[in-house]
């Protein structure tokens, strides 16, 4: 294991139960989750890779889905599988590294996961890599779902939680670098809550259209809701109702897609030997 990832894996190990919790009626868990019904159907074979302690998993498993959880986290597997257990639900639990994936597991599943790996992989040639491994596990026409962390998540954090922060970044070598990455539009590989990568925006879909892949939707985690998740979600039912339907449906805007913390690329696989005969 390279020093990156063993860096990243002490860090979930050691907050599993936090990482748990962080997507506990959040508006990128519901969001996401809205999205991709629209596809996962139960009965239907799906393959979480870096899935952390299972929110998503857990989540198609209820719906009798047939689920697989892949994480580089041990910790995190094993909580997963205890959440299943006291739940009643079965879940299949592996610990590996992405970019491994196709060699831990031989099975052809219907929908892979890709959502959480992209965060730590700091250079461009293991993020494909990664991507390769997820492609090997999808069938043909199977749909692969794949999340990053925006640039502008930074300063979204800023925004809403730390204004007071800002002037602070001038004496943090780490902080600056970021501030100014943001400031120039450039995604950034380098050290924050742990070793991470941030995404431009715009720097998604050349990227992802590397692989034999058709596009079905690039769209915001948070949607517009990013801005003031506290206030919306302290709401009556009714009112967070309303601002999750207004998010849901802005949430492919283009114009809008600064406004996320974390982007979800979906894309359909295709039938490569189709493809190459056309």
């Amino acid at each position: 294991m390279d020093k990156n990832a063993a860096i990243v894996r002490e860090f979930y190990d050691n907050n599993a139960a936090r990482e748990l919790a962080r997507l506990a009626n959040r508006p990128e868990f519901i969001i996401t989750c809205r999205m991709l019904d629209r596809y996962i159907q139960p009965g239907d074979r799906v393959l979480d890779i870096g899935g952390g302690p299972g929110r998503y998993s857990l989540y198609y498993a209820a719906k009798d889905c047939s689920v697989t959880l892949l994480d580089l986290s041990p910790a995190c597997v094993e909580l997963a599988q205890e959440q299943a257990a006291a739940q009643g639900l079965s879940l299949q639990g592996i610990a590996g590294d992405a970019r491994l994936a196709d060699e831990l597991l031989t099975e052809q599943f219907d929908h892979v996961l890709l959502m959480g790996p992209l965060y730590h992989l700091l250079e461009e040639k293991e993020r494909s890599k990664a991507v390769a491994a997820a492609l090997k596990l999808l069938k043909p026409g199977g749909i692969l779902y794949v999340s990053f962390i925006s640039v502008n998540a930074g300063i979204i954090y800023y925004l809403t939680d730390a204004p007071q922060d800002i002037g602070l970044t001038a004496s943090n070598k780490n902080e600056m670098a970021f501030l100014n990455r943001f400031l120039a539009g450039a995604s950034i590989a380098g050290t924050a809550f742990t070793e991470a990568f941030f995404i431009a925006p715009g720097e998604i879909l050349p990227f992802m259209e590397r692989f034999p892949l058709e596009k079905l939707h690039l769209f915001g985690q948070e949607s517009l809701l990013s801005l003031n998740e506290a206030g919306v979600m302290a709401q009556s039912p009714e009112v967070i109702a309303t601002w999750l339907d207004i998010a849901l449906k802005v949430c492919e805007r283009e114009d809008l897609l600064s406004w996320s913390q974390h982007l979800m690329y979906i894309g359909r696989k295709k039938d490569t030997l189709a493809h190459q005969a056309t």
